[in-house]
């Protein structure tokens, strides 16, 4: 059954060639729930793309996301479309998370020049990387590689790979091209904009466990809104909303932001049928926290019922924060 409108649904959306793409999957998506309803892309601009420094030097958590919430609440725009790993973990009480779509592939890839692997990648090679998560972790596995942080849309990152060869994007600094060995990307954003065929590896998440979030996307409109709300609504995957639950009350209750060295991945399944919840579904969520140096790391697990996602993910932080995870984040709580 579809909500009818009489307005023009402005969908908000930054105005990178990913974002943009991500926010046309969540349009035609409403648009198949919603045929009678007209949409409007409206580009945002963003204090995360304007400023090229690195993320935590410019405020880490919130920078793609602030200018979108504003642009709502101000009644610019109807819908925000956001990378859910981007969202701070504290909630807006006049803005609703109003949908949570299916997830893409939340793991990271490799992308190295000669179709190498991680393993097989010379000592000294440089890999580059602009989330502190995949350098420390990237530290922790001691493979003698030098990790240099880079900034930039995917295909800029690629092409510090991979040259000219790579597709789209705008100018760079001919220097800066193919002076890399290998990057580090989420495989979600690479699969969106159909750049999955320059993955050299998908990384098993028991050896670079992804950030809270990585490969969901967020689509908040006014709480007051309801019939917005409605439109929405179709556009939920219930499994997609609590694995994501799980993963970012762990990263709450760490106090912890986007740019802080935590990985998180929630898995939904069906429960066994010797355990008490036979017949339902389960979150198995695992969790570390790594530090900077990747001299030393914590990584443990938890599940329970679908239901308890956040309680799954506070229980796990306690253990986590039990065994030194705040320590290893250079926190002084």
């Amino acid at each position: 059954m579809t909500t009818t409108s009489t307005r023009t649904i402005r969908v908000g959306t930054r105005a990178s060639l990913l974002a943009r793409t991500q926010t046309e999957v969540v349009v035609h998506a409403f648009t198949r729930a919603n045929p009678d309803v007209p949409v409007e892309m409206v580009l945002v601009s963003t204090e995360g793309d304007r400023n090229s420094a690195p993320l935590d030097q410019i405020g880490g958590t919130g920078v793609f996301v602030s200018a979108l919430r504003e642009a709502l609440l101000s009644g610019e725009i109807d819908v925000a479309i956001h990378s859910f790993k981007d969202l701070p973990t504290a909630t807006v009480e006049s803005i609703a998370l109003a949908a949570v779509p299916l997830r893409e592939d939340p793991r990271d890839a490799l992308c190295a020049r000669d179709g190498l692997t991680l393993l097989e990648l010379p000592a000294g090679s440089k890999v580059g990387t602009g989330s502190p998560r995949r350098a420390a972790q990237l530290r922790a596995l001691d493979l003698g590689l030098e990790i240099v942080p880079i900034r930039g849309n995917v295909d800029t990152r690629l092409r510090r790979v991979i040259g000219s060869t790579t597709t789209a994007g705008g100018p760079d600094d001919a220097a800066d091209q193919g002076d890399l060995d290998a990057v580090l990307l989420a495989v979600a954003g690479l699969s969106r904009l159909g750049r999955v065929h320059l993955v050299t590896e998908l990384l098993d998440p028991i050896q670079v466990l992804p950030a809270p979030a990585q490969g969901a996307l967020a689509v908040e409109c006014r709480a007051d809104d309801a019939e917005t709300r409605a439109l929405l609504a179709p556009l939920d995957d219930h499994a997609t909303r609590a694995a994501v639950a799980a993963e970012r009350s762990l990263l709450a209750a760490l106090e912890a932001g986007c740019t802080a060295p935590v990985g998180a991945l929630a898995e939904v399944s069906e429960a066994d049928d010797s355990s008490d919840l036979a017949g339902g579904l389960e979150i198995f969520l695992r969790g570390s926290v790594t530090a900077i140096d990747g001299s030393d790391a914590a990584r443990l697990s938890a599940s329970g019922p679908l239901n308890t996602a956040v309680e799954i993910g506070q229980r796990l932080a306690a253990e986590l924060i039990e065994i030194g995870a705040t320590t290893m984040m250079g926190s002084s709580k």
